[in-house]
């Protein structure tokens, strides 16, 4: 009876150990959150399931992203998660070669890199993100229905991009003009904006000049920017759609301004990074996997 008493605290030693010992290890664990920028609600709602899952697992995520969709200065965050130490660096990044060097670096310099949203051009752990060709086609799809139902089989359609870089915005564009492909409408030349919604308005009320029959946004900002013109504007027949969820864009679409949105899920990009970041930090082998975190359509009734 000793015996087998002595056996069971034994176990229950070691699992106490083993217990405390795994939440020992991830306590010391540093993750940069690099996003394009830190004002559109995308990212920071994405940074809201990173630090969700940060609490769950006892480690430290900081958010250091620049104001403005600017190289240089997530370049500069990059070396900054990289001289403070920070085991992980979960990165959206604006383009796929403009901070490739730094992002390089950083893995040289042992750093585990998670990509959420968007890649670069540098091998990663993982990778989060929406499958942005298949949302972009789905946008297009629900502005082709909209405007068949009205009878407009035919007419310009612009669209506004967040610039000629970002992977995750350049494949909805090739997405969406998937959909038009055999159609008799003309896409016209896109306009960037910068994912600036003040920029992308000006663009938009550009294209309303030429008689657009439709815009598509490909980001907050841009949608943003497309619905405030179309609301200016007076013209309600014009048909908007674009991506990402936030107050203002769920707004103008209630008030028919927009037709849809297509909201991704960054909450999962940021918790589900969190995860990966941990287990590379931990030894897990990861393989480069890329996971759809899916994307709905936000119409007026949804």
């Amino acid at each position: 009876m000793k015996r087998k008493m002595l056996a069971v605290l034994a176990v229950f030693a070691m699992a106490v150990i083993t217990m405390f010992g795994a939440g020992a290890s991830a306590e010391g664990e540093k993750i940069a959150l690099i996003t394009m920028d830190s004002i559109d609600q995308h990212w920071i709602t994405l940074n809201e399931g990173a630090q969700k899952a940060a609490e769950e697992l006892g480690v430290t995520v900081d958010f250091m992203s620049p104001n403005t969709k600017d190289d240089s200065q997530q370049i500069e965050c990059v070396n900054n998660a990289v001289a403070g130490g920070y085991q992980a660096i979960m990165v959206a990044a604006n383009g796929p070669d403009a901070i490739s060097s730094a992002l390089q670096e950083a893995v040289d310099a042992g750093v585990k890199i998670i990509y959420v949203d968007s890649p670069a051009n540098v091998e990663a752990e993982a990778t989060f993100s929406t499958d942005n060709t298949a949302a972009g086609k789905t946008a297009g799809g629900e502005m082709l229905r909209a405007l068949e139902e009205k009878g407009v089989t035919s007419g310009k359609i612009g669209i506004i991009n967040v610039n000629a870089a970002t992977d995750s915005c350049v494949n909805r564009e090739e997405g969406f003009r998937l959909a038009f492909e055999g159609t008799e409408f003309e896409l016209m030349e896109t306009q960037y904006g910068e994912g600036d919604a003040a920029k992308s308005q000006s663009i938009a009320e550009n294209y309303i000049t030429q008689g657009v029959v439709g815009i598509f946004g490909c980001n907050e900002g841009s949608t943003t920017g497309a619905g405030n013109a179309i609301k200016a504007s007076g013209n309600a027949d014009i048909i908007g759609v674009g991506f990402d969820k936030s107050d203002t864009i769920l707004n103008l679409i209630d008030d028919g301004f927009l037709l849809a949105t297509m909201a991704q899920n960054p909450d999962v990009m940021g918790s589900e990074g969190v995860k990966a970041a941990v287990a590379a930090i931990g030894g897990e082998e990861l393989d480069g996997e890329v996971t759809d975190t899916g994307v709905s359509v936000l119409g007026k009734e949804s």
